[in-house]
């Protein structure tokens, strides 16, 4: 893959085995950034960091991190109360068990990183090899930028893969007042829905999917670099009246599900049908010049 820089290097302990490995990020975001500008002439909007004590600008090589206590008091750390605590030393992805992957509740997973071997590679191999065929995932402890952070490490198309987690309780329980309610489903509402679910089902392919936000929204900047008049997309036309029955609005979703599927299907088999007949033209070209 090419060059990625190097979030974090150290080693995978494993047992009395230690795999040395470098994290890089296993995922990049393509979300469009702006500058804040004047409106009348474009120009870059630039701010100041000044300090509200005195009111004068600070440089940045002075500023610290202030950690404010409940009653508003301020505590100011340094550098080295930072390198003082032995987090900042530690260099090992700690294991602390395996588990089923099922088991580990999404909403809690975050940021993930390709672990690249750096030296032998036959321990990086053992342990992907191993993990892939216990169906388990590690769960383990790492010091990713000053903080010591719970991550999973699993095996993903033949890669190691580091992927940090919130702590427990840095998840929010849902408590919700409608989880308290007693809502009863139709047994003829619960097929429907299962029957849209089953329409709709398949193997996920990632390529299918993509942002068209972001495709617009470039399309409107290069037209406006360009000079370009930018041409507003007409609006779609409003759905024919709202369906307040749950039943007549689940038998149409299921209807235009099936529609979707269908007008899919045709869309990936024209290609083929176009190849098909130009070899069959070839055929029958070939056959003429031969008779």
């Amino acid at each position: 893959m090419p060059a990625v820089q190097t979030v974090w290097k150290g080693s995978i302990s494993f047992g009395l085995v230690s795999i040395p490995v470098r994290l890089v990020s296993a995922t990049q975001e393509k979300d469009i950034s702006f500058r804040q500008v004047h409106a009348a002439d474009g120009g870059r909007i630039r701010y100041k960091r000044v300090c509200e004590a005195g009111g004068h600008e600070v440089a940045y090589a002075d500023i610290a991190k202030g950690y404010e206590l409940p009653g508003g008091q301020m505590v100011v750390l340094t550098d080295e109360d930072f390198e003082d605590l032995p987090i900042t030393s530690s260099r090992a992805v700690e294991v602390l068990g395996f588990v089923p992957f099922s088991q580990i509740d999404p909403t809690s997973l975050n940021r993930a990183y390709y672990a690249e071997p750096t030296g032998d590679t036959k321990p990086y191999a053992l342990l992907r090899d191993s993990l892939e065929r216990s169906g388990r995932v590690g769960v383990v402890k790492v010091a990713l930028r000053n903080k010591e952070r719970l991550a999973v490490l699993r095996s993903f198309e033949g890669v190691l893969i580091v992927q940090t987690m919130l702590w427990p309780d840095e998840v929010r329980k849902p408590q919700f007042d409608f989880l308290d309610e007693d809502v009863e489903v139709r047994k003829q509402e619960m097929a429907m829905a299962e029957s849209y679910i089953d329409t709709l089902s398949g193997d996920f392919d990632p390529d299918e999917y993509h942002d068209e936000y972001r495709e617009a929204l470039l399309e409107v900047v290069t037209a406006k670099a360009e000079g370009a008049e930018v041409v507003t997309p007409p609006e779609a036309e409003p759905a024919e009246g709202k369906v307040v029955d749950l039943m007549e609005a689940l038998r149409r979703s299921v209807e235009e599900a099936k529609q979707g599927r269908a007008a899919k299907s045709d869309d990936a088999a024209a290609p083929a049908k176009k190849t098909a007949k130009k070899t069959a033209a070839k055929k029958t070209a070939a056959k003429r010049k031969s008779a």
